[in-house]
């Protein structure tokens, strides 16, 4: 390493990004620069070289892309670099998504251009460092070297470091940068970006943060004191601070609009912190969330456990069952009001045989309010 890269590289250490960094094709000598440098352990949280297909397929979480080498492949690599940084942190700290994705000289004669394509990624968009290379000009360690180069100046620059590296590129050769702004956290969750969103009670949101330990799921229409009556009772029986999630999507009814989404969220002002899913059912909750535990009423375990929601089939519903406590999934059940004005708790329900220590009881002594939202729905209509 020469001692302009390890003077950038010192550089990126002293800042407070953490990375998680990606490379496929090239760029392996930036991963040995970043950490030949002392210091490497405040900047790099990991890194990951998914070269075969199936290695990047499963680093972008099933998506199996088309071209493998493209702007299009770098951006989803380093938003999984991003995601996977932001499960790894472990203090609230900035988190920038590296990704690289090149195709360079080898031992065989290749038909296509000699490329390479690096994304950034982090809290406010993502950059993209396009460059084609001339054919025959370099061997493969010179290719790997402007490529690892590249993405060392592209660190720095996440990080707000100047790096003026000296790339050594024939007049034939550009460097196409490009950035994109993310769009509002709400509207990226919509458009698939984002797995969640927690809103916190002054109204800061943040992109598939710190996941919850305890959910309270529901559809808030409109919030009302049992909610959150029923969430502070729950947290002594989960042993973890109880958050609302509202998923954007619903099982039975068309997906929420952006202002429906808002309007909800106005509620939570000053009274509590919300997560936002695209998770309408607890299976995939439970996949989003895997240990979490649920808060739900009498009503809902009811329908948790009929065959009917999973296709009319009874080894559906097991499996189900299975997959939830495999993932560590637990349910507190507060008691609710049926239809007939009877008071109904967990201890009346017919849970599966083998199921039953996922569950746990609220009584009625510790909670009992004879509200919901429907009620105050049509009361408000009524008026």
């Amino acid at each position: 390493m020469d001692q302009e890269i390890a003077q950038v590289v010192a550089k990126i250490h002293d800042t407070p990004q953490q990375s998680v960094l990606a490379v496929a094709g090239a760029g392996n000598y930036a991963l040995a620069w970043l950490l030949g440098v002392g210091g490497a352990s405040r900047t790099v949280l990991e890194t990951r070289v998914p070269y075969g297909y199936l290695a990047m397929t499963d680093f972008l979480e099933g998506y199996a892309p088309d071209q493998t080498v493209s702007a299009d492949t770098a951006r989803r690599m380093a938003r999984a670099a991003w995601r996977r940084g932001m499960a790894l942190r472990e203090q609230e700290v900035p988190i920038v998504g590296l990704a690289c994705t090149a195709t360079i000289a080898t031992d065989r004669t290749k038909r296509g251009d000699h490329r390479a394509f690096i994304a950034a990624w982090d809290d406010e968009g993502v950059t993209t460092d396009s460059i084609v290379l001339e054919k025959g000009l370099r061997d493969r360690a010179e290719e790997e070297d402007v490529v690892s180069r590249l993405v060392i100046g592209a660190i720095a620059r996440s990080c707000g470091v100047s790096a003026e590296l000296d790339l050594g590129l024939a007049p034939s050769e550009r460097l196409i940068t490009e950035t994109s702004r993310h769009a509002e956290p709400v509207q990226r969750l919509l458009d698939g970006e984002a797995s969640w969103v927690t809103v916190h009670p002054d109204g800061r949101m943040v992109v598939d943060g710190d996941a919850p330990r305890a959910l309270l799921p529901g559809s808030f229409n409109p919030l009302h004191v049992g909610h959150n009556e029923l969430a502070g009772v729950a947290s002594a029986v989960l042993g973890a601070p109880v958050v609302f999630e509202l998923s954007v999507s619903n099982v039975d009814k068309p997906p929420l609009t952006l202002a429906e989404i808002h309007g909800r969220l106005d509620q939570f002002r000053g009274a509590g912190t919300v997560v936002l899913t695209r998770a309408e059912t607890f299976i995939k909750k439970s996949e989003l969330f895997p240990g979490c535990g649920f808060v739900i009423g009498w009503d809902t375990v009811t329908r948790l456990i009929q065959p009917r929601y999973y296709g009319n089939s009874p080894e559906a519903m097991l499996k189900a069952l299975a997959d939830m406590w495999a993932r560590g999934s637990h349910f507190a059940v507060g008691g609710r009001t049926d239809d007939g004005g009877a008071f109904r708790l967990l201890s009346e329900v017919n849970i599966p045989d083998g199921f039953r220590p996922m569950f746990t009881e609220i009584s009625e002594a510790a909670f009992r309010r004879d509200v919901s939202s429907t009620a105050i729905r049509e009361s408000r209509s009524a008026n």
